[in-house]
């Protein structure tokens, strides 16, 4: 695993040490890592939303679409 060193402002690194304690972090690296990951999935989730909203659409999300996908899911779970 890779090491960083990161300079924080006073203000900010309270602010750090409140979060780590407040929400049961064993370390400030917990916090970080944690911030980074929700960060990276936030990143791809946008991706792909802008990738979908540009797309050209494939057909109609109707009622039957979904009972359609619900049917497929079913039948795949069932087994």
């Amino acid at each position: 695993m890779g090491a960083m060193n990161v300079s924080l402002p006073d203000g900010l690194k309270v602010f750090v040490d409140e979060q780590v304690a407040k929400r049961g972090y064993g370390t400030i690296s917990e916090y970080v890592r944690e911030l980074i990951r929700k960060d990276k999935d936030k990143t791809q989730l946008r991706s792909l939303l802008l990738e979908g909203a540009a797309s050209i659409p494939s057909g109609v999300a109707d009622a039957a679409y979904f009972e359609g996908l619900r049917d497929h899911i079913r039948r795949h779970t069932a087994k």
